[in-house]
């Protein structure tokens, strides 16, 4: 039994390796200086976020970037309390959700996208905030590069409770797995948070067609097929200028529910590696847990299973590290302890995720 979880892990330390390789080979972007000249429309899907959208419509309002040369689309997916549009000096339009899938977020997007009279789209959340030259260096990656669809990065404003910097740090996992995945071509996570693409890219690839009947993935599934039909015209744009900050939860029931709905969709994927290195995650974290069932029937020695953990701790520490420095100037906290609570946590949400349903915005999927 050993040497099956000793394989499990050897893979799994193999796989993230590669995706720290591949991190390094996602090149850092640093704005040139150009004429501004894209156009954006930025989409806010929501439901119940008045009290988050005035923070990041005063963001938007901050942006170093023309207001002539973008607009803001609000759209309401059935709020309890209609949202009034504060007075800004760029445009903002607000429309209803029109329903016609399983998926709101999906709804809300494509009801979006033909109102936006903007050749670019841009997504993100009521909850974030964006930093004053989001678009001006978007502008200037479009400008120097052939590309139709951007993924960009997105991090936690997080308090110092250990909770929060458990979240920051499963983040950052996942944000290391996105870049490194683009770095050895890949690429197959994005966050819709911070997440552009043209219209009629979206129109070529028929939006959401075909993957509408799973309640999320309105951004991973799009980056998908994109990469499926037009790999050459999908980037990953690493820059410090481009993060968007978003709010952590603030319980672990919500923060549970949040990352079943994020694994849920996992099984849909189209691309392999993606299913590949999700089924690889699941065994690297099980096999943890099972070493020590094991270890305490006194079917394995102790220092075998102390071998597995720290083989995973260490190459997740450098991905970590590697990614953290990228994202955030702060210090890590909590890595000790949430590298003992985290195989317990991503296990229980994976098999839950196949058996359950999680709640989101009041609902029930």
């Amino acid at each position: 039994m050993i040497f099956v979880l000793l394989g499990i892990v050897i893979v799994y330390v193999l796989t993230i390796s590669w995706l720290i390789y591949g991190c390094s080979q996602v090149p850092l972007y640093t704005q040139k200086e150009r004429i501004p000249k894209t156009t954006f429309s930025i989409l806010v899907p929501f439901r119940n976020e008045a009290e988050n959208l005035p923070i990041l419509l005063e963001s938007i309002s901050k942006l170093k970037y023309p207001t002539d040369l973008f607009e803001v689309l609000l759209i309401d997916d059935a709020s309890e309390e209609k949202f009034q549009i504060p007075n800004f000096k760029f445009q903002i339009t607000l429309t209803n959700t029109i329903r016609q899938s399983n998926s709101p977020k999906k709804d809300a997007i494509t009801t979006g996208v033909p109102l936006a009279n903007n050749e670019w789209i841009v997504t993100t959340d009521a909850d974030c905030v964006v930093p004053e030259n989001w678009l001006l260096t978007m502008d200037a990656f479009i400008q120097n590069h052939k590309v139709e669809m951007i993924a960009g990065a997105v991090t936690y404003d997080c308090k110092p409770s250990f909770l929060h910097h458990f979240q920051q740090l499963d983040l950052t996992s996942l944000q290391g797995a996105t870049i490194g995945s683009f770095g050895i071509n890949k690429g197959f996570m994005c966050n819709g948070a911070n997440f552009g693409y043209t219209k009629s890219l979206f129109q070529d690839l028929n939006g959401f067609v075909g993957n509408d009947k799973i309640a999320s993935g309105d951004d991973v599934f799009l980056l998908q097929k994109a990469i499926a039909q037009c790999p050459e015209k999908v980037h990953y744009l690493k820059s410090k200028e481009t993060i968007v900050r978003t709010q952590p939860t603030d319980s672990w029931k919500a923060l549970f529910h949040q990352r079943v709905r994020w694994a849920s969709k996992t099984s849909s994927y189209q691309s392999r590696f993606g299913i590949g290195l999700g089924l690889v995650v699941f065994a690297g974290n099980l096999s943890l847990i099972l070493g020590l069932v094991f270890g305490f029937l006194g079917w394995i020695p102790l220092v075998y299973i102390i071998l597995l953990w720290l083989a995973k701790f260490m190459v997740d520490s450098v991905l970590l590290f590697k990614t953290h420095r990228f994202l955030s100037p702060s210090k890590m906290r909590y890595r000790l302890a949430s590298s003992l609570l985290y195989p317990f946590f991503s296990t229980s949400v994976a098999l839950y995720a196949v058996f359950g349903s999680y709640e989101w915005k009041g609902r029930r999927f």
